[in-house]
């Protein structure tokens, strides 16, 4: 009969903590919920995928200076099962009032069309790919006439969560080149060493942030070039993007400067 109490009391405790362990699960989901604990190391995504988004920033001013900017832009990626492609396009057009011998006209004075495009072909294993990329430049005012680059190598995905992603790519490639013909430069078309490092994150209210990272190493020059973006939701598929780009080399061509930078605010609307 002294013994009975006992077992009441261990069966009492058992059944306390069985009770719990779904209040206990429970708490576990909507803490991995709000603040996104469940990470997925080096994982593929093997669903198809395909994203665009478009983007556009007017500024027109009017007073003191008469001046009007336009940047447009266009970025996409594409996820299936074999492949992970990124694309990219951008647009930079600049117009400012000038006097001359009192009177006015419109001068161009920023004119640049920007595209990118890299394939990255998924390995065995997850997060390693082998990476093909091209780009091409049309600036009015870098002293060149176009640049273009093509690369190939070795591409990691180091992770990939919820809420952020780290990859980079490095590899050999061909620099094609060609300066306008009132433009002295001793750059030629040649072998280049092309690397880049790509970083974002995302909060739970649906703002990103991007860092972008890139290099181009030749014989006669060196390009380096840095992308930061933030951007935050409007509307479900409508957001504001703050961006600062930074582009420098080390042998620009007749009296250029070697740097140059931009800060853009504009609208980015998501049309899948």
């Amino acid at each position: 009969m002294l013994n009975q109490p006992k077992v009441s009391v261990c069966s009492a405790v058992c059944l306390f903590f069985a009770s719990c362990l779904p209040a206990v699960a429970a708490d576990k989901n909507l803490i991995q919920t709000l603040y996104h604990t469940e990470f997925q190391y080096n994982q593929d995504n093997r669903e198809e995928i395909f994203t665009l988004d478009g983007e556009i920033g007017v500024l027109n001013a009017s007073g003191n200076t008469d001046a009007t900017s336009l940047r447009a832009g266009i970025i996409s990626e594409q996820e299936t099962l074999n492949w992970n492609n990124n694309y990219s396009a951008d647009f930079l057009y600049k117009q400012t009032e000038v006097t001359s011998d009192g009177s006015s006209q419109d001068r161009v004075s920023a004119q640049r069309f920007y595209g990118t495009a890299q394939f990255d072909y998924k390995l065995q294993t997850p997060g390693r790919r082998f990476f093909m990329y091209a780009d091409y430049e049309n600036d009015r005012f870098n002293g060149y006439e176009y640049r273009a680059t093509l690369a190939s190598g070795w591409s990691h995905r180091m992770w990939n969560t919820d809420e952020s992603m780290f990859r980079y790519s490095v590899g050999p490639g061909y620099g094609f080149v060609k300066a306008e013909d009132n433009v002295q430069s001793n750059a030629n078309n040649g072998l280049i060493l092309r690397a880049s490092t790509e970083y974002q994150y995302q909060w739970y209210t649906g703002s990103k942030l991007r860092q972008f990272l890139s290099a181009e190493i030749g014989a006669n020059n060196i390009k380096t070039r840095s992308e930061t973006a933030l951007s935050a939701n409007l509307f479900d598929s409508l957001a504001m993007k703050l961006s600062f780009v930074v582009a420098y080399e080390t042998q620009p061509v007749g009296d250029i400067s070697g740097l140059n930078t931009e800060t853009s605010l504009s609208v980015v609307y998501r049309f899948f």
